[in-house]
């Protein structure tokens, strides 16, 4: 058996996977959303660490061979050598603190530093321009770095050090930085001067595979990556096209490239989809939408809806055939626009406009939205069949039947609701010298008829709503 250890946006579970590569529960633990002010987003990193030992008590009991850990990418925190002490909060992802900053080396023309290097556009999405801005806004930050005491970094080289006593980084969270060179696989010294980073603050980069160390209790650690990674792993993605889409707060695509391929500006973005001890990174390309459960539950508090039950099916056609779209940009446009001005909106509404029409086009929005991702994925390396989605949104059979439509593509929607946790497992027990079945269980969903032949006219009035909201933007 092997320790599955989940660090997430919202919660850190722990799940123990069998060597039929049988994933279950052991334990879940919420964190606290800490939002200071406006487009701000933090975490405790104490409570996070605290939830996490939790998380490997829970297993000690089930005497699990090895253990591997999935982080959250990019949140990113500020921490005292020796003591593994915070000075800072957890950053997370969500945060947009450094927009201005971004726009600001935007229009200097860095971003074609950060695109060549980096492979990644100048978004407060990535870590970089928030480990700058911690440096910069922290004084105690700026004292350690004085002293040689200071480290900055992801959250999983924060827990890494405090749980196994090594300063390390896996190369999917560090390509997920904008402060590695892509190519390299390594620390970047022009990107770090941009964003004002030390380089020697920063983490050693190893292998997704790998003597990581030793838990407390003794448990060996071999295996850490990005959550979006390990479960394009656990969805059984290795060849080249083979991709998945997972729709929890956001909706994270990533599609197999195998080689490293560059995408033109503007497009999805080439990362590292995992790599094994002793052997070349494997790649991909990534796309994101930022909102997808998270708009859902965003309308549910507005009142558009009380039960999930109610949103399930629709008796009226298609809203965007009728004129109504809904635009999830609440927190701006990710691939292929990068505006992080843009926000959301109903366009279309009538005095007949129900609430049920509402949710209705909202759906269909997110699935636009991932449309347009896979579309742009599609154009660098051609997407395969069926496209593989899990998360929280994929139990809504209204969405998957007009995601499957608007992709025009088969999906296989997995009825196993933990990839991330099979895969990191996976990943885990390869390092350790043993092999899990692929198992891809699901149903497939195909597009309708019509499907085809409504698509123009759907991507068509989309992008309209789309342009609507973006020329809007402040």
């Amino acid at each position: 058996m092997i320790l599955a250890l989940d660090q997430g946006t919202t919660s850190t579970r722990a799940l123990i996977v069998d060597a039929g590569g049988r994933a279950r529960a052991l334990l879940s633990r919420p964190h606290r959303q800490i939002l200071p002010r406006p487009g701000w987003v933090e975490h405790d990193p104490e409570e996070l660490t605290a939830n996490l030992l939790a998380c490997i008590d829970a297993a000690a009991p089930e005497a699990p061979l090895a253990a591997g850990l999935a982080n959250q990418g990019e949140s990113c925190l500020a921490w005292e050598a020796g003591t593994g002490r915070p000075v800072s909060p957890v950053i997370v992802w969500q945060d947009a603190r450094t927009a201005e900053l971004c726009a600001r080396l935007r229009a200097e023309g860095a971003e074609a530093l950060t695109l060549a290097a980096a492979g990644l556009p100048l978004d407060p999405y990535f870590s970089a321009s928030k480990l700058g801005w911690l440096l910069r806004e922290n004084p105690e930050a700026r004292a350690l770095a004085a002293a040689g005491r200071l480290r900055l970094g992801t959250t999983d080289a924060f827990f890494l050090e405090r749980l196994t006593g090594r300063f390390v980084t896996d190369i999917t969270t560090a390509s997920r930085t904008s402060l590695m060179n892509l190519e390299r696989g390594e620390w970047d010294a022009e990107l770090c001067a941009l964003f004002g980073v030390p380089v020697e603050c920063l983490p050693q980069i190893v292998p997704s595979l790998g003597a990581f160390g030793t838990l407390p209790g003794g448990l060996p650690l071999t295996a850490s990556l990005v959550d979006q990674q390990a479960a394009l792993y656990g969805h059984g993605c290795r060849a080249p096209g083979d991709a998945k889409i997972t729709f929890g707060t956001g909706a994270f695509a990533l599609a197999v490239t195998g080689a490293l391929l560059r995408p033109a500006a503007g497009g999805p973005l080439p990362t590292v989809a995992w790599q094994k001890a002793g052997a070349h990174p494997v790649h991909a390309l990534e796309g994101g939408v930022y909102c997808a459960s998270s708009a859902v539950n965003w309308a549910r508090g507005l009142g558009l809806f009380s039960d999930f039950q109610e949103i399930a099916d629709f008796i009226a056609p298609p809203a965007i055939d009728r004129g109504l779209a809904f635009v999830p940009a609440l927190t701006g446009l990710a691939c292929p626009h990068w505006d992080r001005a843009a926000r959301g909106a109903w366009l279309g509404l009538s005095l007949d406009s129900s609430p049920a029409d509402m949710m209705q086009a909202l759906l269909e929005g997110v699935a636009l939205r991932a449309a347009e991702v896979i579309a742009a994925m599609d154009k660098v390396q051609p997407v395969g069949a069926p496209v593989s989605i899990d998360g929280g949104m994929s139990a809504n059979g209204y969405f998957c039947q007009i995601l499957a439509d608007v992709l025009n593509r088969e999906l296989l929607v997995s009825d196993e609701p933990e990839l991330t946790a099979l895969g990191i497992a996976a990943l885990a027990a390869e390092a350790a010298g043993t092999l899990f079945p692929l198992r891809r269980p699901g149903r497939r969903i195909s597009p309708r008829p019509d499907a085809a032949t409504r698509l123009p006219a759907r991507l068509a009035r989309f992008a309209a709503a789309r342009a609507a909201v973006e020329g809007y933007a402040l």
